[in-house]
């Protein structure tokens, strides 16, 4: 791990080479490949380009002076060495980037439920793909925390393709202790963790405790996003009669007469307005809400969200 001038943990459990590499399952290996051969296509194309655009670095370190050429700005002329060799000459930048992105990503027992192709905690791998390649292809570095009820493991944010697909492997294969989900827990523990400013992405269904006030002491100092998973399964309740449904975090058992219009009617009007309410605790904190669906995936999503964050940054820039 970096020490605190270069690396935005300021205390984490320093991991071993690969820790796990040898106890995980065969399948859980080519699952991760599978995920990076169907992500890397999209890494290239979409999302490199536009996370560079939208997460800018700390700053512009000065590189060289160079001849002015057609084009360039007036305002990058440097007047004295132009004058000394009586042709123009223009100061080059580079952007300073070394940026830290963090992964706090929900393993609770809710992330186990899906109703289409795949659960909310596949889903949570690709993205965790996507974020992680995306982030090392901008030579920045990420990290990952899991919780529950409790911080599962972490992994201090590093470089690389190899330490990218490691986290991969992580959000599908780390055995969760606990189900039950602490948000604001996380979110505080997330704050403790670093040191310097980050772009957090909180990967989770939401479906905790009101955490406003964690989230708003993780957004004083980093760039928070919420990524909220959603499944067709938790929208709308279909009728199939009288159901014995399990809450896949308390075990808790509870008998429902689905084909009740009435308890349909009350199950969605509570859907919406928990939706609702999340949504507005976001805009309240100044936070992007990516919502992602498991059976339409990630892609509109994310492109939808690196647009509108690119459009706000050009309305900021002109005013």
């Amino acid at each position: 791990m970096a020490t605190a001038s270069t690396d935005a943990v300021a205390a984490a459990p320093r991991p071993g080479r690969d820790e796990g590499a040898a106890s995980v399952p065969p399948e859980i290996l080519r699952q991760v490949k599978r995920i990076e051969l169907r992500t890397r296509g999209l890494v290239n194309s979409h999302f490199a380009g536009e996370y560079h655009s939208v997460f800018k670095g700390q700053g512009m370190e000065f590189a060289e002076v160079r001849e002015y050429q057609t084009g360039d700005e007036v305002r990058t002329i440097d007047w004295n060495v132009s004058a000394r060799m009586r042709r123009l000459f223009v100061k080059r930048y580079v952007e300073e980037r070394e940026l830290t992105v963090l992964l706090l990503v929900d393993c609770s027992g809710s992330a186990r439920f899906g109703t289409a192709d795949r659960d909310k905690r596949a889903l949570s791998a690709e993205l965790a793909a996507v974020l992680a390649l995306t982030a090392t292809r901008n030579n920045d570095r990420v990290g990952l925390v899991l919780f529950s009820d409790g911080i599962e493991h972490v992994v201090p944010p590093r470089k690389g393709r190899r330490h990218a697909l490691r986290l991969v492997r992580d959000v599908l294969a780390w055995p969760a202790r606990q189900r039950r989900t602490d948000l604001a827990g996380a979110l505080d523990h997330a704050a403790r963790l670093l040191s310097h400013h980050a772009i957090v992405f909180v990967i989770s269904d939401f479906v905790a405790p009101n955490p406003e006030h964690a989230l708003r002491r993780l957004r004083q100092r980093h760039d928070v996003v919420g990524v909220v998973l959603d499944d067709p399964g938790e929208r709308d309740l279909p009728a199939l009669g009288v159901a014995r449904l399990v809450d896949p975090e308390t075990g808790t058992y509870l008998e429902v007469d689905t084909n009740d219009a009435a308890v349909r009617s009350a199950y969605r009007d509570a859907q919406y307005a928990e939706r609702t309410e999340r949504t507005s605790r976001f805009r309240r904190l100044a936070i992007d809400e990516v919502r992602v669906r498991t059976e339409t995936g990630y892609v509109d999503a994310l492109m939808r969200f690196f647009a509108t964050r690119e459009t706000r940054a050009r309305r900021r820039a002109r005013h």
